[in-house]
């Protein structure tokens, strides 16, 4: 039994079963985590999560920011944009049962026998890891439940980027979903900045990657994550491994095998071929 770590798949579908392949991934034996961004961009989105929801309990996803876009954009609460490629999911015949099935997956995978985190984005400077599970939660509850596209319609703010205990329960969820899919750099204070995208070879203080920041748990627990296509090429130290390689731009799928610490990539593949 292996247990392979993934992120943003972001539709590629292909791309996806090339990698399994590569790695001899055994759906009776094996399991697949999946650091969010199962949708969007690519062209198979569809495929990528009817496969997905074929392993049953073979497969641990944590949702995505473009996965929540789903949900959303299913629920009648955003709109459907060209660049999303949701047409042949939202014309599916299964597409209810497939997002009542994706809405009830996880914002926050924490396994305390092997040490291991794996969030989308990452986790607040501000919490230690009792604090992150509690929030997680929170959303997961609500995300699961009947009125989940009401949560939806309130909680997608970028107004809430600075952590404070007293903030009532619609802004701690907005500040915990920005926190667990969105998050890339910090300012000295913990407050999140969103509009920087670029890689920090790229960038000056003071942005500093939310991974730099100080965090409770860094020596203890080995952090996964995905949602920060550039930075395909930067440095980062462990604890922290990022995983997302901007497949859907042209680069790769990337996989880490957890039991020998090895990875796979699997590098785009034209869409003519």
């Amino acid at each position: 039994m292996s247990i392979y770590i993934i992120s943003d798949i972001h539709g590629c579908y292909k791309e996806l079963k090339l990698l399994l392949k590569k790695t001899f991934f055994n759906d009776q034996k094996d399991y697949l985590w999946i650091a969010g961004d199962l949708v969007s961009r690519g062209p198979n989105s569809l495929k990528v999560i009817r496969y997905l929801y074929s392993l049953k309990k073979r497969v641990k996803i944590i949702l995505g920011n473009h996965d929540l876009n789903l949900i959303a954009v299913h629920a009648g609460v955003k709109e459907n944009k060209k660049e999303n490629c949701f047409d042949e999911f939202l014309s599916a015949k299964d597409n209810v049962e497939l997002i009542n099935w994706l809405r009830c997956q996880s914002i926050l995978k924490i396994d305390e026998k092997r040490k291991i985190i794996v969030s989308h984005a990452g986790i607040s400077p501000k919490w230690d890891i009792d604090t992150a599970k509690k929030y997680a939660l929170e959303i997961e509850e609500h995300l699961s439940g009947e009125n989940y596209s009401s949560f939806l319609k309130s909680v997608f703010n970028n107004n809430i980027n600075h952590w404070n205990v007293n903030l009532n329960t619609l802004d701690r969820l907005r500040y915990s979903i920005n926190v667990f899919t969105r998050m890339r750099y910090c300012y000295p204070d913990g407050k999140l900045n969103f509009s920087c995208k670029k890689s920090p070879n790229l960038v000056k203080y003071p942005l500093i990657p939310w991974f730099k920041m100080s965090h409770s748990f860094s020596k203890e627990y080995s952090v996964f994550f995905g949602h920060w296509s550039s930075l395909k090429g930067t440095q980062v130290s462990q604890p922290f491994f990022p995983l997302d390689n901007g497949c859907c731009w042209g680069g790769e799928l990337t996989m880490f095998r957890w039991e020998d610490k090895k990875y796979f990539s699997q590098s785009f593949q034209e869409r003519n071929s």
